[in-house]
C-alpha cells in the first residue's frame, strides 16, 4: 500500500531518504515527493503546487487526486489552513474535519463528466472514520473533533456577513482549498482525512485581520507535529480497507 500527505500554506522539511518524481495525468503532470521509510513510500503532495504558485480556486484538484490514485495510493491525509467562527475555537487549535459545506463556485468538482454514464457518490461520511479514530487516539494535543468544514471560493476572504451567514447555518470552521479535494478522494475510493490549523478568526470576530507572515507562524508551529503525527500513523497504525465505507460509495445509475 502506498500512502500520501498533502499539504498547503507551509513547507514541511522533509529529513529523510527523498525523491523527485512527476506522474502524467489527463489533467497535466503532477509533480511530488516521495519519502521511504521503514520499507513503506510516503508521497508528500504540494497542493498548491511547487512554490505555492496556485490560488485556492485554480489549484488542479483533479490532476492532484489523479495522480496519487494513478501511482497506487490507498490512504491520504491532509493539513488544511482554517479560520475559526467559533470564540471557543481560536488560533492555534487543531480541529479535524468531519463535514463540509460547499461554497465553490467555479471549480471542476468530479472525474464523472458523463462519459461513463451517470454516477453519483455518497457523502453520508465524506471523510474516513477510520482514519479520523486513528488520528483522535494518536495526537497528543487536544484536538476538537465533529468540525464542519465551510469551503469558500477565494482567493478573497470573506466579509463579515457571510461569515455570520456560515456560523448561523453550522459553520465551525472556513478554508478554500478542501473541496472538491475530499469529493475527489471519494469518487476514487480512497480513504481521506483532514486535520485543520486554525489560523486565524474570520472577519467580523477580532479587531485586526491576521497578516500573511502571522498566518505562515501560526501554520509553522504546529504543522510538523502534525506531519510527524500522520507518519506515525502510517507507520505503525492500524490502517485496513475494510473497516470503512470508502470504497463503496459510488452509485451507478
Amino acid at each position: 500500500m502506498k500512502y500520501a500527505i498533502i499539504g498547503g500554506t507551509g513547507v514541511y522539511n522533509l529529513r529523510d531518504n527523498v525523491k523527485e518524481i512527476g506522474v502524467d495525468t489527463p489533467y497535466g503532470r503532477i509533480e511530488f515527493t516521495i519519502m521511504e521509510k521503514s520499507g513503506k513510500e510516503i508521497i508528500f503532495l504540494p497542493r498548491h503546487g511547487k512554490g505555492h504558485g496556485r490560488p485556492p480556486h485554480l489549484i488542479n484538484y483533479l490532476g492532484n487526486m489523479w495522480a496519487l490514485k494513478e501511482y497506487g495510493v490507498e490512504f491520504v491525509f491532509s493539513t488544511v489552513a482554517v479560520g475559526s467562527t467559533r470564540t471557543d475555537i481560536i488560533p492555534g487549535d487543531i480541529v479535524l474535519i468531519n463535514d463540509f459545506i460547499d461554497f465553490t463556485k467555479s471549480r471542476p468538482m468530479t472525474f464523472y463528466d458523463g462519459s461513463d454514464g451517470v454516477v453519483h457518490v455518497s457523502m453520508a461520511e465524506p471523510y474516513c472514520n477510520m482514519l479520523g479514530r486513528e488520528i483522535i487516539k494518536r495526537i497528543k494535543y487536544e484536538i476538537k473533533n465533529d468540525i464542519i468544514y465551510v469551503c469558500t471560493e477565494g482567493p478573497r476572504f470573506e466579509t463579515a456577513a457571510e461569515i455570520n451567514f456560515y456560523r448561523q447555518i453550522g459553520g465551525d470552521v472556513v478554508g478554500m482549498t478542501n473541496v472538491p479535494e475530499v469529493v475527489l478522494a471519494k469518487e476514487l475510493s480512497m480513504c481521506y482525512t483532514a486535520v485543520g490549523i486554525v489560523t486565524n478568526m474570520c472577519t467580523g470576530l477580532s479587531d485586526q485581520e491576521a497578516s500573511g507572515a502571522e498566518i505562515i507562524s501560526i501554520v509553522n508551529e504546529k504543522k510538523e507535529y502534525i506531519i510527524d503525527l500522520f507518519v506515525d500513523i502510517i507507520l505503525n497504525g492500524d490502517l485496513r480497507t475494510d473497516t470503512c465505507d470508502c470504497r463503496s460509495s459510488l452509485i451507478k445509475v
